[in-house]
């Protein structure tokens, strides 16, 4: 079946955005879904309302914070209703943006991001999951959330990949309707290239005027695993431009 009308949970936040653009630059109608816009995917206000008459849900709505408690249980609740109001609606399937190496993740956001993909894989709907490298953007979160000339930010293994090309390969995995294929691994989409989260944010830090040092990670959920490698892509993973680098030089 051709998949035309798609609602956006999360429309308005960081990759929300992108994937509602890209959405209607191809042509599809778009319910964005966000408090923003009047739909609350927790409380469920607005949420009957919104799904009416769509074929597919695109699941990037998120938690603000790192507490795992938290986020789990935001991901909990909108698990349950996407699925309860989405089946109601004769929705045909969730699509939704995950972590790299989340089955691996033992603490904090990216264990409760496995909660959430388990979460949306017991439901009754058809879900399609894609596994995504850490964002550009997120580097630049990094750097705000220190104050000051200085900024340490952790020596650890990335492969980051912008939102935009996140939102392109999301979109494309939520327009396939055949369902994958028994032990078919989780798609994964990262950048062109392997570098440290230190040394990102030492280009970003150039333009802001801030010193970026390097550090160890120790005390962050999982840094072991990350300094091994274990949120890196697999063999499988799709990698895709711009790089951190040329990423930059296109930011205002």
């Amino acid at each position: 079946m051709s998949i035309t009308r798609f609602a956006v949970a999360g429309a308005t936040g960081r990759l929300g955005r992108h994937v509602v653009d890209v959405l209607t630059q191809r042509g599809h109608q778009v319910v964005p879904m966000s408090r923003a816009t009047g739909v609350d995917i927790i409380t469920g206000d607005g949420l009957a309302e919104a799904l009416t008459g769509v074929e597919a849900i695109i699941d990037v709505a998120s938690w603000h914070s790192s507490d795992q408690e938290a986020a789990t249980e935001f991901f909990r609740t909108s698990a349950r209703n996407l699925h309860e109001a989405g089946r109601k609606a004769g929705v045909v399937q969730i699509a939704m943006a995950s972590i790299i190496g989340v089955d691996k993740a033992t603490a904090g956001f990216v264990a409760a991001k496995k909660v959430h993909e388990e979460l949306l894989l017991s439901g009754p709907l058809p879900v399609r999951i894609l596994r995504a490298a850490q964002f550009h953007e997120f580097v630049g979160q990094l750097l705000d959330w220190q104050q000051g000339d200085v900024a340490y930010i952790p020596a650890l293994p990335t492969q980051l990949v912008a939102c935009r090309t996140v939102a392109e390969a999301l979109v494309d995995l939520a327009l396939e309707s055949d369902a994958p294929a028994p032990g078919e691994p989780i798609p994964e989409i990262a950048g062109p290239r392997k570098e440290t989260m230190s040394e990102a944010a030492q280009l970003l830090g150039a333009r802001r005027g801030i010193k970026v040092v390097g550090v160890d990670g120790s005390g962050m959920p999982d840094a072991e695993i990350a300094a091994d490698g274990g949120f890196l892509p697999s063999p499988h993973a799709k990698l895709a431009g711009p790089t951190f680098r040329e990423w930059l030089g296109t930011q205002p």
